[in-house]
């Protein structure tokens, strides 16, 4: 083979192995909802979506935005710091660490989402960082562990390294399969923080996000190597945190909108935002 052919052929495998993203992605807003618990993360099912605090989660009803039933964690209890959540077959699945503290700790804690009683743990100890969100894809579980360089961690040193979030695959019964990490323009993004929620979409793309932006981050596997790849940036009225696909209505995704402290001193408080995932044409 000739050295130009060669180059020639290289150069159409990558084109073929990096496919274009196709259509720009565009978030439209179809509601917005006041829901104190919404602090951290946010559920959803065919009826209701779970707002979730850290020793907090709040059901309400999709449609109208009234609370139906709350689960309230004892300070003196083993809850810290609950954080992003998903649904699936009447459980409620939320990712649990107990961030700021050192060393970070995590598991998985499982509610009932008829009666919004805890009915269940899977605890990690201490091994990838801090849990801040769970999903379900294709036969696995999909979590990711986050760790910072906001200074929290013995003498004010970094809590675990941003750089060193990692998200992992396991198998129905929590046993590791594979890992990636996070790509540097992300990194950036979350600056001092890490990566809060993540949801795979409709479409078979891994939807994340950072702890402050008001971005939404479509990622995919990547064919080799061992760190995510970014295929979209859409902006979305959040503050980071939390996200979950509406799973029973197809390109529908919620997030919430933390209040500040600032906003908070004037009687505002958190929000639950819902939109539909178009594309510009």
């Amino acid at each position: 083979m000739s050295k130009g052919l060669a180059i020639m052929l290289s150069a159409i495998f990558v084109l073929v192995a990096v496919p274009e993203s196709g259509a720009k992605p565009v978030l439209e807003q179809m509601a917005e909802f006041v829901v104190p618990e919404a602090n951290q993360g946010v559920g959803v099912d065919a009826r209701h979506f779970y707002a979730v605090d850290n020793r907090a989660i709040g059901k309400y009803d999709k449609k109208t935005g009234k609370l139906v039933k709350k689960w309230q964690g004892d300070r003196k209890g083993p809850f810290v710091h609950l954080d992003s959540a998903m649904v699936m077959d009447g459980k409620l699945y939320a990712a649990h660490s107990n961030y700021p503290q050192w060393p970070m700790t995590s598991s998985l804690e499982i509610f009932d989402v008829e009666t919004m009683e805890h009915i269940g743990s899977h605890s990690f100890g201490i091994q990838y960082g801090a849990l801040n969100w769970v999903d379900w894809h294709d036969g696995h579980w999909w979590m990711v562990f986050a760790n910072y360089d906001r200074q929290l961690g013995p003498n004010k040193t970094p809590l675990g390294g941003t750089a060193n979030t990692l998200m992992v695959k396991f198998t129905r019964d929590f046993r590791p399969v594979e890992s990636w990490t996070m790509p540097k323009v992300l990194l950036d993004k979350f600056e001092d923080m890490s990566n809060s929620g993540g949801s795979w979409g409709p479409d078979g793309f891994l939807y994340l996000t950072g702890h402050d932006p008001a971005e939404l981050y479509r990622v995919r596997l990547p064919k080799a190597g061992s760190v995510l790849e970014v295929v979209d940036i859409i902006p979305m009225n959040i503050r980071g945190q939390g996200i979950a696909w509406d799973r029973s209505q197809p390109g529908v995704i919620y997030g919430i909108i933390r209040a500040t402290l600032k906003e908070r001193v004037v009687g505002s408080t958190h929000k639950v935002t819902v939109f539909k995932l178009g594309e510009l044409p």
